[in-house]
């Protein structure tokens, strides 16, 4: 495994955002959804492409809370421009699970 400087990790700008908006991506090579993600006053609305279907439905994703990349450039995914990368972690069928708070923060709290 690399190692990466502290100065690098803190490069990264990973933020808690609340989903606000969830539409299915049928134009997405593999199943998808679009992600609107408010991400607080500082950073403001960000759009996502998440390939997460196998473990979450549209309503299920509206009101809750991830981890995301901000500082990121702007991605195109076929016709849909993803401006933040949400993260997560690979089941053991390699589906994604999100990263979650255990508990609710203010949209915008920087990760540390």
């Amino acid at each position: 495994m690399d190692t990466i400087s502290w100065e690098q990790f803190q490069a990264v700008d990973l933020r808690v955002g609340t989903i606000i908006e969830a539409d299915k991506f049928p134009e997405a090579r593999k199943p998808a959804y679009k992600l609107t993600v408010n991400f607080g006053d500082e950073i403001g609305i960000k759009k996502s492409s998440a390939q997460i279907t196998e473990h979450y439905t549209t309503e299920d994703l509206v009101g809750k809370q991830v981890i995301g990349v901000v500082n990121l450039p702007d991605k195109q995914i076929g016709p849909f421009m993803s401006e933040c990368l949400v993260t997560g972690f690979y089941d053991e069928n390699e589906d994604v699970i999100l990263a979650t708070p255990e508990d609710k923060l203010p949209n915008g709290k920087k990760l540390c």
